[in-house]
């Protein structure tokens, strides 16, 4: 196994596209459908990455990836944005919150793995973000 996975997504097609492409390359995933689910799953259980929607329900997806990264554990863990944001600004916003990298949606299923492991591979060096 190549590492676990913290998935919080709300839409279940997505989440069940993205969970059969890191399951089938060696990952294991679990998955929260709202931001403070996805916080108390990462609290109790430290993941290795987290992949992070950001327009989801109660809780938007730049509050939880602030509130991930004033939890110890997870100050270095690779937040990845996976999102249908992208305008103007939407990419620096989810860095500014936090988040290591930023995929746009829809995601291309033949390269998502890699993109998402390219990403966890520069995440926290020198501050650079990708």
């Amino acid at each position: 196994m190549k590492g676990d996975i913290l998935l919080i997504e709300d839409n279940e097609q997505n989440r069940y596209l993205l969970t059969f492409l890191l399951s089938r390359n060696g990952y294991q995933v679990r998955s929260a459908v709202d931001g403070p689910r996805g916080i108390e799953l990462a609290r109790s259980s430290p993941p290795d990455m987290v992949l992070l929607d950001i327009q989801l329900p109660t809780m938007d997806g730049y509050a939880v990836a602030r509130a991930l990264r004033e939890i110890d554990a997870l100050r270095s863990t690779p937040i990845i944005a996976v999102t249908s944001y992208a305008m103007a600004g939407d990419r620096e916003k989810a860095l500014a919150s936090g988040c290591d990298g930023y995929l746009e949606k829809p995601i291309n299923p033949d390269t998502f793995v890699m993109d998402v492991e390219r990403i966890s591979r520069g995440a926290g060096r020198d501050g650079e973000r990708a």
